[in-house]
């Protein structure tokens, strides 16, 4: 599990490479990770908007950028968290992912952006 905090906002991410949905030959690696978003701040804040780098060691970056996390832009008070779970692929054995949030505090209606950390795309049998 990956962990960093921004701001009082802690992000956990955790990876499941997808055998059944990945097709090797094509090469296609399919991944399910699990993204914990804890607020360890004081004030309520909103999850606006999400900025993803998808990098594979075939020298492809994709961007996905967006309002939310599947659909919603959820509120997180103080001491709660919000979990999801989203996918994502990439077209080598080895990749990664990282990013960031962009959050709203409730309190005194700032605007700041939280690092999503670097995570590793590997399926089990390349980690070796």
């Amino acid at each position: 599990m990956q962990t960093l905090t921004t701001r009082g906002i802690k992000i956990s991410v955790e990876t499941f490479y997808q055998e059944e949905h990945s097709r090797p030959g094509k090469p296609e690696f399919v991944y399910a990770y699990r993204i914990t978003i804890e607020n360890k701040t004081k004030s309520p804040v909103r999850l606006l908007r999400r900025h993803w780098y998808i990098w594979d060691t075939r020298s492809n970056t994709r961007e996905v950028e967006g309002a939310g996390v599947l659909g919603k832009q959820p509120v997180i008070e103080p001491d709660e968290m919000h979990q999801y779970i989203s996918w994502s692929s990439v077209h080598s054995t080895i990749g990664k992912m990282y990013g960031t949030y962009t959050m709203k505090n409730l309190s005194d209606h700032s605007i700041f952006k939280v690092v999503i950390p670097v995570f590793q795309l590997i399926p089990p049998f390349q980690d070796n």
